[in-house]
């Protein structure tokens, strides 16, 4: 039940409210000066504060109750205060307005309106503890992970993100094999080397090999290695990857794009550790934990009969998957920043180009394209034209110069999630007042719940 602190000097105020309240589920605790209001503040925590502009029956300055305010929103910066004033005390109130005061309202009030005005104030104020607590939850289990693991240095912010990186840090220390999936330049090696650093090799080396680099007949002597005289070309022997990588991670990037003989030899090693180099019918042991990667849908290709669905399930003991750069928002605006060379900020514009825009390249793209822009920008803030995306909505000849400033759908969503679905926070997140986001998410279609 929300509770409210009422600070008047009329008894007969504080009464009324109490009354007023107590009728919509709401209690009420009254104090009759500002000491006392400030003490209550002291002992129990309150979810919002009524207070009057005057105090002593010998002033009508509103002074009290300016210096009152300050008072509490120095004590209380996230409480939320309406002003009970006169009309004669409107400009100080205004004034307090801008200071941080929730809202005015004048006497003799309107039940319905301030109720409406509560109402509105004591959600928000719920939605606000409920999201520093769900920051608070976020920021521990961030610093446990920075604390027990080493992450190589990764860039995350994003919830989505959060939950593949804690899987592979729990995973790490297994033999198991890891298949990481995901689009091109979502960072797939990088968790790779996350699982080695973390793992019960990582003594040892990290080999990796893109299996997609490489043509077919080339793949298997890469892998497995070689005699002199295996192929064309090949005039004195040489090792294979697995060998590399004995005692550390072998890292197999995009391996559905392994042939079907290198794919039988793979299997057999993950099954007994045990290869032979091309050319050569010496078996070699090897202990190496495999992580696979592959932006391939395997099991569409195993349909076709492109990829062995025994080797396919011996790789994917345990599947990391990484969702694409536009399905983790909150990771943009960090990754963008982590890109940027030392001296060079994102303006306001630029983060907002960068978080409309739909990174079919992934982090990858996202890498390049600041990394251009700040190349391009002379200065030291860089505007969103320099990154040259195209217009996030074509404008027509008769529109006004500021629909295409308007955030889109994808825009208003994305700050809607990275602020827990807090509309004011969200709002302040997009540069719009409360109320343009409400026209602007009725217009699109957006729930406002």
């Amino acid at each position: 039940m929300p509770n409210v602190l009422v600070i008047d000097d009329n008894p007969a105020v504080a009464t009324a409210l109490e009354m007023l309240f107590s009728l919509h589920d709401i209690d009420t605790v009254a104090a009759d000066s500002p000491e006392a209001g400030l003490d209550a503040l002291e002992r129990e925590p309150f979810d919002l504060v009524i207070q009057d502009m005057n105090f002593r029956t010998d002033t009508t300055s509103g002074d009290e109750g300016v210096a009152l305010f300050h008072a509490i929103h120095a004590q209380h910066p996230d409480l939320p205060v309406i002003l009970l004033t006169a009309w004669t005390h409107l400009e100080s109130a205004v004034e307090l307005i801008k200071a941080g005061a929730a809202d005015y309202v004048a006497k003799p009030w309107d039940d319905h309106k301030l109720l409406t005005t509560m109402q509105n104030l004591l959600e928000l104020s719920a939605s606000r503890r409920e999201l520093a607590r769900h920051r608070g939850d976020a920021r521990r289990r961030r610093e446990a992970l920075e604390r027990d693991y080493d992450l190589r240095g990764i860039v995350w912010a994003d919830a989505a993100s959060e939950r593949v990186l804690s899987l592979a840090c729990q995973v790490a220390r297994s033999e198991l094999p890891v298949l990481i999936t995901g689009p091109n330049g979502a960072g797939k090696e990088k968790y790779a080397e996350i699982l080695h650093a973390n793992s019960a090799v990582r003594d040892g080396p990290f080999v990796a090999l893109n299996c997609g680099a490489l043509p077919g007949e080339l793949i298997e002597a890469e892998l497995f290695g070689a005699d002199a005289g295996a192929y064309t070309g090949a005039n004195k022997a040489r090792e294979g990857k697995f060998e590399a990588a004995d005692g550390g991670t072998l890292f197999l990037d995009e391996i559905g794009n392994l042939p079907p003989a290198g794919q039988m030899k793979l299997l057999r090693v993950l099954e007994t550790g045990r290869f032979e180099r091309l050319g050569s019918n010496r078996e070699r042991q090897v202990r190496v934990r495999v992580v696979s990667a592959t932006n391939t849908d395997l099991p569409a290709a195993i349909a076709a009969g492109t990829f062995r669905e025994d080797l396919y399930y011996r790789l994917n003991a345990i599947e990391l998957k990484l969702p694409p750069l536009a399905e983790r928002q909150d990771d943009i605006l960090p990754l963008a920043r982590h890109f940027l060379p030392p001296g060079k900020t994102l303006g306001r514009d630029a983060e907002r180009a960068l978080l409309r825009h739909p990174w079919p390249g992934n982090v990858r793209e996202l890498r390049n394209a600041v990394q251009r822009a700040a190349l391009l920008t002379p200065g030291d803030t860089i505007q969103a034209e320099a990154f040259g995306f195209a217009p996030a909505s074509p404008r027509t000849a008769a529109a006004p110069a500021t629909v295409s400033d308007e955030p889109d759908r994808n825009a208003i969503e994305s700050a809607l999630r990275r602020n827990d679905g807090v509309l004011a926070q969200a709002a302040a997140d997009l540069g719009l007042s409360r109320q343009a986001l409400y026209r602007r998410m009725d217009k699109l279609g957006i729930p406002r719940s």
